[in-house]
């Protein structure tokens, strides 16, 4: 009963990403598409080539074009550049998995670092363990400046 309640579930969660696919809308594609002169998101451009790729793609939505054709026929003609996000396949992964990888190295490094500062340091004194003899002096000179 319950693998059949996940599947339900599961379900459940991808129909509206793939009803989203198949008829996409002009709000969600101008997020996910790059202006290629000013280089902001249609949604935040208001060039005339931004002007006529929201007129193109509004002109495919009502072909009945999915959004992955769209953006395909925007990337043959502008290049992949025209993505927000870029492909997750073959070498433009590196861009999704990079920045992972530059956190992981960095805390390698500052856990290193201060694992060597901290076992670097002196050990500090043993309790009852005997000062110098000159520091011992000072040191009872300034506590008799306090006694009453």
């Amino acid at each position: 009963m319950k693998p059949l309640a996940v599947l339900v579930a599961a379900l459940a969660l991808a129909a509206p990403a793939s009803a989203s696919e198949r008829h996409p809308t002009l709000n969600e594609l101008e997020g996910q598409v790059m202006c290629p002169t000013c280089h902001t998101t249609l949604d935040q451009s208001s060039s005339a080539i931004a002007l006529r790729m929201k007129a193109f793609i509004s002109a495919r939505i009502a072909a009945g074009d999915t959004s992955t054709e769209i953006k395909r026929k925007l990337v043959a003609q502008f290049g992949t550049a025209v993505l927000a996000a870029p492909p997750r396949k073959g070498f433009d992964l590196l861009a999704w998995w990079l920045p992972f990888a530059g956190l992981a190295l960095a805390g390698g490094l500052v856990s290193i670092g201060a694992w060597r500062w901290a076992r670097g340091r002196e050990p500090a004194a043993e309790p009852g363990a005997a000062l110098e003899p000159e520091l011992e002096r000072r040191l009872d000179e300034e506590l008799a400046r306090f006694d009453l």
